[in-house]
């Protein structure tokens, strides 16, 4: 039996409803993630590190190894004999004792059992100082960064198997429809912000079915896709409100304004609705930095890129309008408002939301926008 249909009485500004969403939302717990497996999680922070690397002075290239002052004054035209045995060292070798510098192999010449150096050097040349690659009071990985091979690279310098990470548990209940490719677009979206994503299917689109999969016993957020509109079939929200608390339908937001928040028990909810162009502008403004928040990636995330915009943007009174940007030398250049179909998602080089208080920005004015990566689109 079909329940109550869904109404949108009214719309809830943008801000308020983030603010709903996000504002009780901490970092979860940290979990201990080999590093073959931890590339794109969040790191949960590595501080001072107690050590150094490299832990001796370390040749940077191959050749001899030398004490600079023993070399002074040497040239082809003038060589300066060497007492003992050069030492040979390859890149990445421990320096010999005594040694601070490491010159070409052919500035080294040997005429039968006698060598001569034909060049000097400096102290530090070709040399790598120990603790110049990570000092002992270096923060290595900042908390809330996204771990990239870099940062892998500096926790196996440092000897470590493991990482610390913030990796928030996302339930993605999809509702049966024509847009079933959307719950694999913010699936995918989900696990390059960090998350562990678990996707399930509910069995029907009436209430009872969706709210079966409501279960957040093991997630630290739950995403809904489908069904939030006001139709005869849809009843992702009245799920929501019969599991938990609805605590807004319906946001000023333009493409999107069928999403809805709410909690089930602690748990926050975001539902989204099933067409891509409006599941994406709500993820961006709404669920992504809900999850940014539980993943603590908002604490290093990525500023904005603020330029002048080339020309107006006009955006109605009352709704906060996602923006497509594409950049043209030092400015920013509109190319649709509240429009984001593919073809225009594939000309965009980032994005930005006029709040609803806004009529939009005059040409010239600087506008900040985030730019469209890896971990977004």
């Amino acid at each position: 039996m079909a329940g109550p249909q869904q109404i949108i009485a009214s719309l809830t500004p943008l801000e308020q409803a983030r603010a709903l969403l996000c504002d009780s939302l901490a970092p979860v717990a940290a979990t201990v993630m080999p590093l073959a497996q931890a590339e794109g999680c969040i790191a949960a922070g590595l501080s001072r590190t107690g050590h150094v690397v490299p832990e001796c002075d370390i040749a940077m290239r191959d050749g001899w190894a030398f004490r600079a002052s023993d070399l002074v004054g040497a040239s082809s035209y003038a060589p300066v004999p060497l007492t003992g045995v050069p030492r040979w060292v390859h890149a990445g070798n421990a320096l010999p004792a005594g040694c601070d510098c490491v010159i070409e192999p052919d500035m080294v010449e040997q005429i039968g059992s006698l060598a001569q150096a034909v060049g000097e050097s400096a102290p530090g040349a070709n040399v790598r100082r120990a603790g110049e690659d990570i000092g002992l009071d270096d923060v290595a990985i900042a908390q809330g960064r996204r771990l990239r091979p870099l940062d892998l690279l500096v926790a196996r310098a440092l000897g470590l198997a493991t990482l610390d990470v913030c990796r928030p548990r996302l339930r993605i209940v999809n509702v049966p429809s024509v847009c079933a490719t959307t719950t694999e677009f913010i699936a995918a979206l989900a696990r390059c912000a960090g998350a562990d994503v678990v996707c399930v299917d509910a069995p029907g689109r009436d209430r009872a079915s969706i709210a079966s999969e409501l279960d957040v016993s093991a997630c630290d957020m739950l995403v809904m896709i489908g069904g939030t509109g006001a139709g005869q079939a849809d009843a992702a929200v009245t799920a929501l409100a019969q599991r938990g608390e609805l605590q807004a339908h319906g946001v000023a937001l333009q493409p999107g304004r069928s999403t809805a928040v709410g909690r089930i028990g602690a748990c926050p909810v975001v539902a989204l609705p099933g067409a891509a162009d409006q599941a994406l502008a709500a993820w961006l403004t709404l669920a992504r930095p809900a999850l940014d928040r539980l993943s603590g990636h908002y604490i290093c995330a990525r500023a904005p890129v603020v330029l002048t915009l080339a020309r107006k943007i006009a955006s109605g009174p009352g709704m906060a309008d996602i923006v497509l940007v594409r950049r043209e030398g030092e400015s920013w250049q509109p190319i649709a408002v509240g429009d984001l179909s593919l073809r225009l998602l594939a000309r965009a080089d980032g994005w930005l939301a006029v709040p609803g208080g806004s009529e939009g920005y005059a040409a010239g004015t600087p506008c900040s926008a985030m730019l469209f990566d890896n971990d977004v689109v």
